[in-house]
C-alpha cells in the first residue's frame, strides 16, 4: 500500500524540510497544498492571491519532493464551489482553472476539492439544498470541462456535513456530471456517519482517484487522527487490497511530532487486514 501525508501536515517547514522529513519518517507519496514557509498560498474554502506564483515555481516545488522519492499525485484547491455570489463563484472558477494550469506545468495528474460550504449555514438545509447542489453540478460540469482541456482528473471530497453527503449521494452527484473526468477523493472519516465502509466500495470502488486517511467518530463533526475514531481500518484495508492495491493512501491531520506514530498505526492495521485476508491481498 502506497501511504503518504498530505503538505498540510508541515506548514511550519519549508518545502525542502518537507520532502526530507516525509521520506525520513517512511511516506512515499503527498497531496501538494502550497502550504510551506516558502510557498504560502493554500486557503481553504476560498481563494487567495497567485498573482506572483509562476507555472515554474510550482513545478519546481513538486520536482522537490520527487527527488526525495515523494510522488506528487495531486495539488491541492479546496475551495467553494458552491458560493452564492455568482460574481465571486466564477473568479472561483477561474483561481480553480489556475490551479489546472500549475497541475499541468507540474506533471502532477489531479486536483482535488471539497464541495465547499457556508461556515455559516454548513451542510443540508431544505430551504437551500436544491439550489446549492445544482450549482455543485454547474461548477463541477464547467471544471470537469476544463480538466479535458488539461487533462487532468477532477477529485471531490465528499463530506456527511457537506452538500453530497453520503457514497450513494457521490455516485448521484458522478453521474448527473457525467464525466469521466470528475472522480471521489473518497476519506472514509467523511462518509462513516452515513455509509459503511462496504458502501463506500461498492457504490465509488470504480471512481477513487486516491485516499484520505484520517478518522472520526459517528457524532463528531470533526475528523480526528487514524485509531482514534470507529472507523474498522482492518476492514477497510482489506477492500482496499481487493481492487486499489495501487491507489495512493495519503494521511490527514497528524504533525511533525506525531506521524511517524499515525504511520505505525496505519501499517498495524494494514496488517491485521492481510491476516484477515488469509495472507492473500
Amino acid at each position: 500500500m502506497h501511504v503518504g501525508i498530505v503538505t498540510r501536515s508541515f506548514p511550519e517547514m519549508t518545502n525542502e524540510q518537507a520532502a526530507a522529513f516525509m521520506a525520513r519518517t517512511g511516506f512515499t507519496v503527498t497531496e501538494l497544498c502550497l502550504s510551506q514557509t516558502d510557498s504560502k498560498y493554500w486557503t481553504y474554502n476560498g481563494m487567495s492571491d497567485l498573482s506572483d506564483l509562476s507555472e515554474a515555481r510550482v513545478s519546481e516545488i513538486a520536482d522537490i519532493y520527487r527527488r526525495h522519492g515523494i510522488t506528487v499525485h495531486a495539488l491541492g484547491v479546496f475551495t467553494n464551489l458552491i458560493e452564492e455570489d455568482e460574481a465571486r463563484r466564477q473568479d472561483i472558477l477561474a483561481y480553480f482553472e489556475r490551479h489546472m494550469q500549475y497541475a499541468r506545468a507540474a506533471g502532477i495528474p489531479i486536483v482535488s476539492t471539497e464541495c465547499g460550504f457556508d461556515p455559516a449555514s454548513r451542510g443540508v438545509r431544505a430551504d437551500v439544498y436544491e439550489a446549492r447542489f445544482n450549482r455543485l453540478l454547474d461548477s463541477l460540469r464547467w471544471l470537469c470541462g476544463k480538466a479535458e482541456q488539461y487533462d487532468l482528473t477532477v477529485a471531490l471530497e465528499p463530506c456527511v456535513i457537506d452538500i453530497v453527503p453520503s457514497a450513494k449521494r457521490m455516485l448521484d452527484t458522478i453521474s448527473q456530471v457525467g464525466s469521466p473526468r470528475l472522480k471521489v477523493l473518497l476519506d472514509p472519516a467523511n462518509l462513516i456517519a452515513n455509509s459503511s465502509e462496504r458502501d463506500m466500495f461498492a457504490y465509488l470502488g470504480p471512481h477513487v482517484a486516491y485516499f484520505h486517511g484520517k478518522d472520526r467518530k459517528v457524532n463528531d463533526a470533526k475528523g480526528r487522527n487514524i485509531g482514534e475514531g470507529e472507523i474498522d481500518w482492518p476492514l477497510f484495508f482489506s477492500l482496499l487490497h481487493k481492487t486499489h492495491e495501487d491507489v495512493p493512501f495519503i494521511i490527514e491531520y497528524p504533525r511533525a511530532d506525531n506521524c511517524a506514530e499515525i504511520l505505525r498505526r496505519v501499517r498495524e492495521y494494514d496488517r491485521q487486514a492481510v491476516a484477515m485476508a488469509g495472507g492473500n491481498t
